[in-house]
């Protein structure tokens, strides 16, 4: 099996065989829940400081570049997920935080919309992917991760323009119906990464992997998550623009 979502990657679960418990799906789903509470609780954090008036960019930077450096050692040490993926939760919270308190000062009730969809969008393809309505197909997989991988490069030539000519990837930021369709369309690519992402855990429960495995498959569809979070609050500034 193949996910979207870079940190689960096609052989994860077959290189790590469990040698003792095995890895559950009831497991997988009590430490997302986990994951979920620390990313929350910075989040929240961060905006009561917002709300305060102190100036949250320093936090934002840290929580950014934290949770950057702390993806990357979960992504290439696995077993360390258990210490490591509660963290990259914690900092990913201080700046996810930050970026919903300065939208939600500007178009108030944003953020409880963003929440909502992101919410409703995974209870849809939860049910659509148990139900079997959604089938991960080779020819699924293979639109999908393209798709993933076309907006990384494009992300990175908009960073890498912006950080050397002061300039952009052309309608990327745009509120105009282009922009909005561009947003909307990165949004299903997030959306249909989770359902990639579900297929990928139930492969690993049916491998047996092992029981620290839990950690590192709640860690990628935290990362999903957060992904499409971010993507439809950018989208609703579009729209609210």
């Amino acid at each position: 099996m193949r996910s979207g979502n870079p940190i689960l990657k096609e052989d994860t679960f077959r290189k790590e065989r469990a040698s003792g418990s095995s890895m559950t799906l009831g497991g997988t789903v009590g430490k997302t829940a986990v994951l979920f509470l620390f990313l929350l609780g910075a989040a929240l954090y961060t905006w009561y400081q917002y709300s305060q008036g102190v100036n949250i960019t320093l936090m934002m930077l840290i929580g950014a570049i934290g949770g950057l450096i702390f993806a990357l050692i979960t992504a290439f040490f696995k077993k360390a997920a258990p210490v490591t993926a509660p963290i990259y939760a914690a900092l990913e919270g201080f700046f996810i935080g930050g970026i919903s308190s300065i939208l939600e000062a500007q178009y108030p009730g944003i953020v409880i919309q963003a929440a909502g969809l992101t919410f409703a969008v995974l209870g849809v393809l939860l049910f659509l992917y148990a139900t079997r309505i959604i089938k991960v197909t080779k020819n699924f997989r293979m639109m999908v991760v393209s798709a993933t991988l076309a907006i990384f490069v494009v992300y990175m030539i908009d960073f890498a323009l912006n950080l050397f000519v002061h300039t952009s990837v052309p309608y990327l930021h745009s509120s105009g119906w282009i922009g909005i369709g561009i947003s909307l369309l990165i949004v299903a690519v997030a959306a249909m990464n989770l359902v990639l992402d579900f297929d990928f855990i139930e492969s690993g429960v049916r491998g047996r992997a092992p029981k620290y495995m839990e950690w590192y498959g709640a860690f990628g569809l935290i990362v999903t998550l957060v992904w499409l979070y971010f993507e439809i609050l950018r989208l609703l500034q579009k729209i609210r623009r």
